[in-house]
C-alpha cells in the first residue's frame, strides 16, 4: 500500500475530517435517536481511524481500495453496535471491531479451505474476544472466550488456529528506544525438553490411531472438508464420521 498515496476508494484522504472525542459522542447519542446526517458525519470523521488500523493487513496481495472498504464495513458496525452508556472511547471500541471485519474478510479470501462449522465458531470466538477487549482493556484468555460462547476449549483453540494467518518470523513485535524483537526472538528452543516432550506424545498419540482415523483427521483439519464430504469420500454414514472423529480427539487429548 502506498501511504503517501492521495485516494483511496474514491476518497481524498488528504481531507479526511478528524473529530475530537467530545464531539463523537455528541453524534453518537443523535444516531441512536435515527439522526442519519450525524451517522454519515461520525463515519467520515473516523476514516482516519480505518487507515491506521489498514496498515498492518497490507501486503497480503489484496486491494488497498479492498480492505479500505471491508474496513469501513467494520467502522459501521462499532457505530451502530457501539453503547454510549459505557465509560469507553469509541476508538477503544472501534479499533477491533474493524480489525475483525478485515481479518474475516483475508480469512474468508484464503487459498487454504476450512470448514464451514470451524470456522463459523472461529469467528463465534473473535467476535468474544472483540467485545471482552473493548469491555476491559486486555485479553481474554481461551478459558472465558469457551465459557462465553458455550463451546469446549479445545474445539476453541482448534478453530482459532485454523484460521490464524501466519506471520513472518522478522515481524516485529515489540520496539523500545531502537531494540526491536521479533518473532523469531520468541520461538522457543526445539531443544527445550518440555517442548519435545510435547511433540513426542502427540507423534505417538496420532501413531496408534487406525489408518480410517487418520484420514478423517486429515480430510477434516488439513483439506477442511465438512463431515458429509468426508462420509462420501470414504463410504460412511456422517454420524458415524461424526462419532469417530469426537472419540479420536478425546483419545489423542488424553495421551496429552
Amino acid at each position: 500500500m502506498q501511504y503517501n498515496r492521495v485516494e483511496i476508494s474514491g476518497v481524498n484522504t488528504s481531507k479526511l475530517p478528524v473529530l475530537k472525542e467530545s464531539r463523537k459522542m455528541e453524534l453518537l447519542k443523535k444516531v441512536k435517536q435515527g439522526d442519519k446526517a450525524a451517522r454519515e458525519e461520525l463515519i467520515k470523521g473516523n476514516l482516519r481511524l480505518v487507515l491506521s488500523v489498514l496498515q498492518k493487513f497490507v501486503g497480503r496481495g489484496e486491494s488497498p481500495d479492498d480492505l479500505f472498504q471491508v474496513g469501513v464495513v467494520g467502522l459501521i458496525k462499532a457505530i451502530d453496535n457501539f453503547d454510549i452508556s459505557l465509560d469507553v472511547r469509541f476508538s477503544t471500541y472501534a479499533v477491533p471491531m474493524i480489525s475483525g471485519e478485515l481479518r474475516r474478510f483475508l480469512r474468508d479470501d484464503a487459498a487454504i479451505r476450512v470448514s464451514r462449522s470451524m470456522r463459523d465458531l472461529a469467528y463465534k470466538a473473535l467476535q468474544a474476544k472483540e467485545n471482552y477487549i473493548a469491555l476491559n482493556q486486555k485479553e481474554p484468555s481461551v478459558e472465558q472466550i469457551s465459557k462465553e460462547i458455550g463451546a469446549e476449549r479445545a474445539d476453541v483453540v482448534l478453530a482459532l488456529e485454523s484460521v490464524s494467518d501466519p506471520i513472518s518470523l522478522y515481524e516485529p513485535v515489540y520496539s523500545e528506544s531502537g531494540d526491536t524483537l521479533y518473532v523469531l526472538d520468541q520461538v522457543g528452543d526445539k531443544n527445550d525438553d518440555e517442548s519435545w516432550l510435547d511433540e513426542l506424545s502427540l507423534r505417538e498419540a496420532i501413531a496408534t490411531l487406525q489408518p480410517r482415523e487418520k484420514k478423517i483427521l486429515f480430510l477434516r483439519f488439513f483439506q477442511g472438508k465438512t463431515q458429509v464430504e468426508v462420509a462420501n469420500e470414504i463410504g460412511i454414514s456422517q454420524a458415524q464420521v461424526s462419532r469417530l472423529e469426537k472419540g479420536t480427539l478425546d483419545r489423542i487429548k488424553n495421551r496429552l
